[in-house]
């Protein structure tokens, strides 16, 4: 089924988190926005153009109810901690591993208090551990090695109990990262835990966004 205009429109703009930002924001010339997409659309007729302006106008209205959304977030996320860890490393096993071999290194990162997480794919294991710990994993599955990266950073938010009821905050965190271009290399959330795990370089530049 052929999509209308508006719905072209709103899915244009979705997928452009610049423009979003500004009509959320109300710092958007809607004639100039108009042209842009009826351009970028291959819409040339007036009839289009004027529908296009309707429903920016329309979706408008409707983001200003995640400006409100929004700082119910922010409030939830200037009560959270931070914990950040460098020197983190991460590796991405074949399956086929012997997973004994896994709890030998867990057991020995948790009686050390270290950090180790491990993720299960449909073809594959990520893990997520500190440098210290690689030789360990290089050790035991050097042959089942898909990839590895060193020199990252694990950046943990840590946020109040409420984030259960609050929808829309993960997406609002990782919507600052796309915006700082900075490149989530592994994320994973457990209930309160929101993990982010970036390159060294990026540090200084995420703290500063994550600022609430």
């Amino acid at each position: 089924m052929e999509k209308t205009t508006t719905e072209l429109t709103i899915e244009y703009i979705k997928d452009h988190p610049d423009i979003k930002n500004c009509l959320k924001k109300d710092l958007i010339n809607y004639s100039s926005l108009a042209r842009l997409i009826a351009k970028d659309l291959d819409i040339a007729n007036k009839t289009s153009k004027e529908a296009i302006l309707i429903a920016a106008r329309r979706f408008k209205d409707k983001l200003k109810k995640e400006i409100s959304h929004e700082k119910e977030v922010k409030s939830l996320l200037a009560s959270s901690e931070t914990e950040i860890k460098n020197k983190i490393s991460v590796y991405i096993l074949e399956k086929g591993i012997n997973l004994d071999y896994i709890d030998e290194i867990q057991k020995k990162v948790r009686k050390e208090s270290g950090k180790f997480y491990i993720i299960e794919g449909s073809s594959n294991y990520t893990i997520i551990t500190q440098e210290k710990y690689s030789k360990d994993i290089e050790a035991r599955f050097k042959s089942k090695i898909v990839t590895k990266e060193k020199d990252l950073v694990l950046i943990n938010l840590i946020t109040p109990k409420e984030i259960e009821e609050i929808p829309g905050v993960v997406s609002y965190i990782t919507s600052l990262f796309a915006e700082n271009n900075v490149n989530i290399i592994e994320f994973l959330s457990c209930w309160n835990d929101i993990i982010f795990i970036i390159d060294a370089k990026d540090v200084s530049k995420t703290i500063e966004f994550l600022k609430f």
